[in-house]
């Protein structure tokens, strides 16, 4: 009886200390720290790619289960995902009743809590709405255990949204499928003391879909993370390398110095979606690729600069989970060099099983002792934009490991 009794003591107390997270949808950047090995996510089954996320499920499930911290999406409980929000007929009433579950949440099992909501973009039908419900959440923001922040999609040149996000009495910065990963920085390692370079882009440079120039984007992307920008002669714990192209050579060459006194955390900033591949050639070729923290090149620079500063944080002290990360971000970045192109040469939308086919055009490929395998991949939203693979990582001498 005295061992069951220390067995549920001892499951409770996991219990508690984990944390929950709740992602936008399950398009791969949101869904992806699922399988990280450091949060609870809810029932796959609850998100269902275009058709939106089921929120009576995801609701049920917030409730019933404890932790000690919660990170997310305001926009996944009240519309269903980010696509849903911007269309979907519901009054302001009806959205903020769907989050209450949020503070029953933390009255119920008294965890931190930090949520993000997107301000939407210049296409959005239902843009006055979802700034409605976030301005109504104000009061949420000085809450005690209580983090709040919004963040802008997509802001092409003249777009409101910063401008309006800028209006709310709480954090604002550009971004959207990057802010799960920021926020579970924020939750499970802040006070990350991070260096900034910038090489081929200018500090100043406003950049595409952000509207400001890139030294504010990167300010608020820290303060999302909890984390506190120093100079290099200060000994940051990760450096936040910002590449803008025109120079993969001079870059790969700043990076081999640095990379000897720091953890540097690459964000590939010199296209939108896509990766500069001479630089990742360099990387390559002298070996650096697998000695980065992290690396992302699949979104817009908030995405970019987002992704690395989180994964560079989270996995700092976690050889194999950084291992990892880096094998899901060659993949994205392989996705936008040849995998993207080739599928939407060949086949229609939504896309059929026979889109897989593109799985045979990976390349052999090592990572720091191991051999990548890309034994499949999915199409969570049935489209080319996106992909999820299946990469297995085979050492020399050790069973492989499935990375999804």
């Amino acid at each position: 009886m005295a061992s069951r009794l220390s067995a549920l003591v001892l499951l409770l107390g996991l219990a508690l200390g984990q944390t929950l997270y709740l992602p936008l949808d399950d398009r791969p950047p949101n869904w992806a720290p699922c399988a990280w090995g450091l949060v609870l996510c809810p029932p796959r089954a609850a998100y269902r790619g275009p058709e939106g996320a089921d929120e009576a499920l995801l609701r049920a499930w917030l409730l019933a289960t404890p932790g000690e911290r919660l990170v997310a999406s305001l926009d996944a409980l009240a519309y269903g995902g980010l696509l849903q929000s911007r269309h979907r007929a519901l009054s302001p009433e009806e959205a903020l009743a769907r989050l209450e579950p949020l503070l029953s949440w933390r009255g119920r099992h008294g965890g931190e809590v930090f949520l993000f909501g997107v301000v939407p973009r210049w296409d959005a039908s239902r843009r006055e709405r979802n700034l409605e419900v976030l301005r109504r959440l104000a009061p949420w923001a000085l809450l005690e255990g209580l983090y709040l922040e919004a963040v802008w999609d997509d802001a092409l040149k003249d777009s409101p949204a910063p401008r309006e996000a800028r209006e709310l009495p709480y954090p604002s910065r550009p971004g959207a499928d990057e802010a799960g990963q920021v926020l579970l920085l924020r939750a499970l390692r802040p006070g990350l003391r991070v260096g900034v370079v910038y090489r081929g882009v200018g500090a100043e440079r406003v950049t595409p879909y952000e509207a400001l120039p890139l030294r504010e984007t990167v300010a608020g992307l820290l303060r999302s993370a909890g984390a506190q920008e120093v100079a290099l002669a200060e000994g940051p714990d990760l450096v936040l390398y910002a590449y803008g192209g025109q120079d993969p050579r001079g870059a790969a060459r700043e990076l081999l110095g640095l990379m000897a006194r720091f953890p540097v955390a690459l964000a590939d900033l010199a296209r939108v979606n896509r990766g500069d591949p001479g630089l990742m050639a360099y990387l390559q070729d002298l070996g650096l690729y697998g000695r980065l923290a992290a690396y992302a090149s699949w979104g817009t620079p908030a995405n970019n600069l987002g992704s690395a500063l989180a994964q560079g944080g989270l996995f700092l002290s976690q050889s194999q989970g950084r291992l990892e990360r880096l094998a899901e971000a060659y993949f994205a970045y392989w996705w936008g060099e040849v995998g993207r192109p080739h599928v939407r040469a060949r086949f229609a939308e939504p896309l059929p099983e026979g889109a897989q086919e593109v799985v045979a055009l990976w390349p052999y490929w090592a990572l720091e002792g191991y051999r990548v395998d890309l034994e499949g991949l999915g199409f969570p939203w049935r489209r080319a934009f996106e992909a999820q693979g299946r990469l297995r990582l085979h050492p020399l001498s050790a069973p492989s490991r499935l990375v999804e």
